[in-house]
C-alpha cells in the first residue's frame, strides 16, 4: 500500500475535502500534465459543485452492488434492509437516416479533447505496481473526477425536468428496492444514492484497504466492476442530457479526455461488458477510430 503514497504525476492530490477544493482548478487534468502528489490514504466523499451548494443534503442510505438487469442476473451478496438495487430497461438503438445524432457527436465536439493519441499507454499497468492497487487507484480517482463534475450540473437535474435516470430515449435505468420491485426515480435521486454507494464503498477498508499490509478481498474485482457500471450509467446520463451544459462552461475537452480516459481503463481491465455500453456505443466507437481509445 505505501507504494501509493510515492506516486506522482496521475492527477491531483485525493486529500482534499468538500471546503479545500478549489473551485478555479480543472474538474480533470490529463495525468500526465499534473506534478502534485496523489494518495489513497483518505477515501473521497461527496463533494460540492464548484460553482453551487447544492449537494450537501445527507443520504439516509447507499444502494448496493447491482444484481439484477434486463435479461441477465448477477449474483450477489445478502442486502442489508432498506437497501436497494438497481435495474436497466432498454431496447436497440435505432439510427434512422434522417435522425438528427445527439451534440455529442456532432463536430467539432466529438473531436474536442485536450490531448492527441491513445490513452491506453496511460491506464496499463506500470512495472512493479500491484494490480489491485492500480485498479484501487484508477476507480477511486475515476470517482472523484467524475463526482467534481456532477456537482457543476447538480443543480439543473431536478425531478421536474428529469423524472427518470435515463441514458437516451432507448434506455431507462430502474432501481429495485428491498421488496424487490423495480421503481423509476428521478435521475438526480438516483445518482445521489449511487455516489453514496460508491464513497461507502472507497470508506471500507475491508473492500478497499489503504493501510500497509492489508488485503483486498476475494470479491474486490466485482465490487469493482459493479462501481464502473454505474458509474458509466452516470456518464451516460449526462452526455444524453447535459451535454450542451457542458460545452456551456467550455468543458467538453475535459470531460470527452475523462471519458475517454474511463473507457480505456475498464477496456483494459474487462470492467464492463461491451453490450452494457449500448448508450455511448456510437461515441466509444467513433473515438476508437480517433485512436483515444485503443
Amino acid at each position: 500500500m505505501s507504494f501509493l503514497n510515492t506516486i506522482r504525476g496521475f492527477g491531483r492530490s485525493s486529500k482534499k475535502n468538500k471546503k479545500d477544493l478549489d473551485p478555479n482548478a480543472p474538474l480533470y487534468a490529463h495525468p500526465n500534465t499534473s506534478g502534485s502528489p496523489l494518495r489513497r490514504s483518505q477515501s473521497p466523499s461527496k463533494v460540492s459543485s464548484p460553482t453551487k451548494q447544492k449537494m450537501n443534503s445527507q443520504i439516509q442510505f447507499a444502494p448496493q452492488s447491482p444484481t439484477k438487469r434486463n435479461r441477465i442476473t448477477h449474483p450477489g451478496s445478502q442486502l442489508p434492509k432498506r437497501h436497494s438495487q438497481t435495474t436497466m430497461q432498454s431496447t436497440p438503438s435505432v439510427h434512422d437516416e434522417g435522425q438528427v445524432p445527439p451534440l455529442f457527436l456532432c463536430e467539432p465536439f466529438v473531436k474536442t479533447a485536450l490531448v492527441k493519441g491513445s490513452f491506453k499507454t496511460i491506464v496499463q499497468l506500470p512495472k512493479y505496481v500491484d494490480y489491485g492497487e492500480w485498479i484501487a487507484l484508477n476507480i477511486f480517482e475515476t470517482f472523484n473526477n467524475l463526482n467534481q463534475f456532477y456537482g457543476v450540473i447538480a443543480d439543473y437535474v431536478t425531478p421536474e425536468e428529469y423524472p427518470s435516470m435515463n441514458a437516451g430515449p432507448n434506455t431507462n435505468y430502474l432501481w429495485v428496492d428491498s421488496n424487490g420491485q423495480a421503481v423509476n426515480l428521478p435521475a438526480g435521486q438516483y445518482i445521489d444514492f449511487v455516489l453514496t454507494w460508491i464513497s461507502t464503498k472507497l470508506n471500507d477498508q475491508s473492500v478497499f484497504p489503504t493501510k500497509n499490509g492489508g488485503a483486498f478481498p476475494p470479491n474486490f474485482l466485482k465490487d469493482c466492476k459493479n462501481i464502473s457500471r454505474q458509474m458509466f450509467r452516470i456518464f451516460a446520463h449526462i452526455y444524453h442530457n447535459h451535454f450542451e451544459k457542458i460545452v456551456h462552461l467550455s468543458l467538453e475537452a475535459h470531460w470527452n479526455s475523462f471519458f475517454a480516459h474511463f473507457i480505456s481503463f475498464i477496456k483494459e481491465y474487462n470492467l464492463i461488458d461491451r453490450s452494457e455500453l449500448e448508450p455511448l456505443l456510437p461515441l466509444i466507437e467513433n473515438l476508437e477510430q480517433q485512436g483515444k481509445i485503443a
